[in-house]
């Protein structure tokens, strides 16, 4: 579901100053990518610049949503990524393949990998004493007391201190522990299982598979997450000894992944064998130790780091991989409902979409040669694509390489890639995004960023590319549903929203940007207030934003704290539940 807020009149005809989506629809939700967005958020875009069977450019294509939103909008669409993970995730979206067939192959796939690797998941019930079929088990981590050296079983310890993490103490020397204490082992703890007995999940404590896995012939890929890679450093892999992609698995779920794999090589259809793949990638985060355990809830895994939780979930692989096929196929069915134009048909599995491997600051195109371009670079230092994205392309055999992609690293691990090498692949997309879009064309992107630094910085790109903001084509976007860090929004400083720059061919050579005074920068925040009793620090913050650009601000210092901090000087504050602005509760 899309919400458009409408502009006000003098304004942009056509085109949404708010775009609200959720990230509910069946294309979202078939398959993970990191800040990917929702296709509602796209089309309206696509749909004002372009026309039926014109060309849409994406040179930072990801995992392929503007490929998907030009599909459904009668376009065609040529993207770039030097992600590997990206391109497989992208194409096939929009391989449409048939529903019967691709679960009658899934069927199959998942039948080959049962009789390689036995029932693995086959337990005994706790309260009928017959067979039953393990969903989830709950493990533990084994962690270390830091005074006495007492092991200890962190599930357990939480157990008894009521579930209140400020309260576990060791058993033995009474000293407190918690989640950063070192951990010496893992131990599982709970099952969740499915038996005829019950109409629904029964818990129990572990008791042990029936059948232990037999791996032998099976292969999977062990791919290490070194010194070099930032999330080495942020994750703490080292410490933790998660230093390549199979220790997030256990060795059950590893088997079965490895037998799927093996599986899904030998279905002859090349269009059935590549949806299944990835189906198979869209089940490895949750099939791993990633997957956060909560006591009220299962908290899903962080797309964005390597992170294992004290306590976690280690799933039936099998069952992930059945509801993932369903999932591809509400995906298919809902693109081919959804699509206006031409009425997509089985034997056209190959709609007019080209996703290539290429750097965005060298396009293989012809000057002039597509008439929009709509894109989502990456934002600075939040997210390190090619280290995340070695956990699905470990399996799929291909790697990005680290050195191509558009990222500041946040820690020296010598591979140097600055804020002003950043700056510069950003100004050299750009020209090129300038030299490939037919006169009078548009050029769309999507941004997002807590720091007034890196938005200056993206304005600096800019003009370097002889592009302009057009003024009256700054949108907001909302994708809804913010995670427990985004909900924290305005005290971790953590913007949930982002902001959709139009560009066109700068008309006049650019002006340097004026640093606004802080009276002006106040005055502004104040009549947000006034009109809105409703809001986020995020929203102020990029409300702020779009009206610097507008007035050709220098943002350099305009941070989303410097926001939060005007306002608990005004005696505001936020509540950390809606993550609202609210007046601050006297001591």
């Amino acid at each position: 579901m899309t919400i458009l807020d409408p502009r006000p009149a003098g304004e942009s005809a056509g085109l949404p100053s708010m775009v609200r989506v959720r990230r509910s629809d069946p294309v979202y939700m078939a398959h993970a990518y990191l800040t990917k967005v929702p296709v509602a958020a796209i089309t309206p875009f696509i749909e004002a610049f372009t026309r039926p069977g014109d060309v849409v450019l994406d040179p930072f294509a990801g995992s392929g949503m503007t490929g998907v939103a030009a599909l459904m909008t009668g376009r065609r669409a040529v993207l770039y990524d030097v992600a590997v993970l990206g391109r497989h995730i992208g194409t096939n979206y929009v391989n449409l393949v048939d529903a019967g067939r691709l679960r009658g192959r899934g069927e199959e796939v998942a039948r080959r990998a049962r009789e390689r690797t036995g029932d693995v998941y086959a337990v005994i019930c706790g309260s009928c004493g017959g067979d039953a079929q393990l969903v989830k088990a709950v493990w533990s981590a084994v962690i270390e007391c830091g005074d006495c050296l007492e092991q200890i079983n962190y599930y357990r310890c939480l157990e008894e201190a009521a579930w209140r993490r400020e309260d576990m103490a060791c058993s033995r020397c009474g000293a407190a522990v918690g989640a950063r204490c070192r951990r010496v082992g893992e131990e599982p703890v709970i099952d969740s299982i499915s038996c005829s007995c019950s109409r629904t999940q029964i818990e129990q404590p572990w008791s042990g598979p029936l059948r232990h896995v037999d791996s032998t012939g099976l292969r999977w890929p062990d791919t290490a997450i070194d010194e070099t890679r930032q999330m080495y450093v942020a994750s703490a892999l080292g410490r933790h000894g998660l230093t390549s992609t199979a220790s997030f698995f256990s060795t059950r779920n590893l088997s079965v992944l490895a037998a799927l794999r093996e599986a899904i090589d030998g279905v002859p259809e090349p269009e059935l064998q590549a949806k299944l793949l990835f189906v198979f990638t869209s089940v490895l985060t949750r099939a791993s130790k990633r997957y956060q355990w909560s006591r009220q809830r299962p908290l899903n895994a962080a797309n964005a780091n390597y992170y294992v939780a004290p306590v976690f979930y280690e799933w039936n692989v099998f069952d992930l991989f059945a509801r993932k096929v369903q999932a591809a196929i509400r995906s298919d069915d809902w693109i081919r409902q959804h699509r206006r134009g031409p009425a997509v048909r089985d034997s056209a599995l190959r709609p007019d979409v080209d996703y290539r491997i290429a750097s965005a600051d060298r396009l293989p195109l012809a000057d002039n040669s597509v008439d929009y371009v709509f894109t989502d670079p990456p934002f600075g230092s939040n997210i390190f694509y090619s280290d995340m994205n070695l956990f699905q392309e470990a399996w799929l055999d291909a790697r990005t390489d680290p050195g191509s992609e558009a990222v500041i690293d946040r820690v020296d691990t010598g591979r140097h890639r600055s804020a002003e090498r950043y700056e510069s692949i950003l100004a050299s997309a750009f020209k090129e995004c300038r030299r490939v879009v037919k006169p009078g064309g548009h050029v769309t992107v999507l941004f997002g960023n807590s720091s007034g630094a890196m938005w200056q910085l993206l304005q600096r790109a800019v003009a370097a590319a002889g592009l302009e903001v057009v003024p009256d084509m700054i949108a907001v976007l909302d994708k809804g549903q913010r995670s427990v860090k985004g909900l924290a929004s305005g005290f971790e400083n953590v913007a949930t929203l982002d902001l959709m720059l139009t560009l066109r061919r700068a008309r006049r050579p650019s002006r340097p940007a004026r640093a606004p005074s802080a009276a002006a920068v106040a005055d502004f925040v104040r009549r947000l207030l006034t009109d809105d009793t409703a809001v986020s620090p995020s929203r102020l913050y990029v409300m702020l934003l779009r009206h610097g650009i507008e007035q050709g601000w220098d943002l350099s210092r305009l941070d989303l704290c410097s926001v939060t901090e005007q306002l608990r000087a005004a005696e505001l504050d936020i509540d950390r539940r809606s993550a609202l602005v609210v007046p601050a509760v006297g001591p």
